[in-house]
Parts: C-alpha cells; structure tokens; sequence
C-alpha cells in the first residue's frame, strides 16, 4: 500500500514538473498528471535501459529521466489536448 501512495506521489510531482516544463496548454486535471508521472516514469526508465543508463529511480537521474520520460509523452500529444488557451 505504501509504495502505492509513494508511486502516485511520485508521478503527481513528475507530472507537474513536465507540465511546467512543456509550452503549451494541456488540459487535465490532477489524476490526469498523475498518470503522466506514471507513464513518464516507464517511458523514461524505458529509455534509460535502451540508453543503457543504468539509473535507480530513487537516484535524481530517475527523477530526470521520468521528467523527460513524460515531456515525450506530451510532445507526442499523448496527454491533453491540442487546443490553445484563449486569451
């Protein structure tokens, strides 16, 4: 239950980092950055093992690469949507 908690955690803080990082207005609402830490979090790890990285999650380069793991998953236009913000 605890690792859980600490997933979801995790993919809430690495999900709000990559929707601060990314230009562009994505629509979606806590869960759904939720699940885009998740995922980031697989695709990045999926891309360190390819890159033969090597990198922990609980080492910062794991926290770098869920980030970057979850921009690429924004870039691809896998999460939120394609409008713009009006102004």
């Amino acid at each position: 239950m605890v690792s859980l908690i600490g997933w979801m955690l995790f993919g809430l803080v690495a999900g709000t980092i990559a929707r601060l990082l990314h230009p562009g207005f994505e629509r979606m609402g806590m869960l759904g950055t939720m699940f885009l830490g998740i995922v980031g979090s697989l695709v990045g790890g999926g891309i360190a093992y390819i890159l033969r990285l090597g990198i922990s999650p609980y080492q910062p380069g794991g926290w770098i690469m869920s980030i970057i793991g979850a921009i690429v998953l924004l870039s691809m236009g896998f999460f939120g949507s394609r409008t713009r913000a009006p102004y």
